[in-house]
């Protein structure tokens, strides 16, 4: 499998068939991938989250970081596929004790990511997923959280890839493999 969507064509268009476009949502002009229905679907559900864990199998992974709040719909399923722990990313005041912040920028406001500052030791290897990658820029903060507690960000794993809002091409710039397992033009 290399950057991108799925090498699994077949598996790909299962999934697909899984995740319902709506047209106009959140806005106008916006096709919103909703994949709801493929969570409500406990087979499509398990190939999922074994599809976003099979390229990392064997790198030593030591926790799977999800991003609030739909990686962490998936990111728990990856971790045992790993067989690893999970490790939440929080939008601010959500977590606790001692925190470590990332502030990034969204289209038209700025925004947070949280960990507990005790959740990756140094050296500790780590795989970031959510569930859409759009333009990075969250996934982007969350390379940069885990990198400021040591941890090696060893990959990035999404259900569903939008390439052309520029998200894979800003995180392969970032080094580690960016995996998906469903890609839309």
């Amino acid at each position: 499998m290399t950057s991108g969507s799925s090498s699994d064509p077949a598996l790909a268009a299962r999934l697909r068939a899984r995740i319902r476009n709506v047209p106009d949502f959140p806005s106008p002009g916006v096709l919103f991938r909703d994949i709801t229905p493929l969570l409500r679907d406990p087979a499509a559900l398990r190939e999922a989250t074994g599809a976003m864990a099979a390229p990392f199998e064997g790198m030593g992974i030591d926790a799977v970081a999800g991003i609030e709040s739909r990686g962490f719909l998936f990111g728990p399923g990856i971790a045992l596929g790993l067989r690893t722990g999970f490790v939440p990313l929080r939008k601010p005041g959500k977590l606790p004790a001692a925190t470590l912040a990332e502030e990034y920028e969204l289209e038209y406001a700025e925004a947070a990511l949280e960990v507990h500052t005790d959740a990756l030791a140094a050296g500790r290897r780590v795989l970031i997923a959510d569930d859409v990658l759009a333009t990075g820029g969250t996934a982007a903060a969350a390379f940069r959280l885990c990198r400021r507690l040591g941890a090696e960000v060893v990959g990035f794993s999404f259900l569903v890839a939008l390439p052309p809002l520029g998200g894979l091409a800003r995180l392969e710039g970032l080094g580690p493999p960016v995996r998906a397992v469903v890609a839309y033009p």
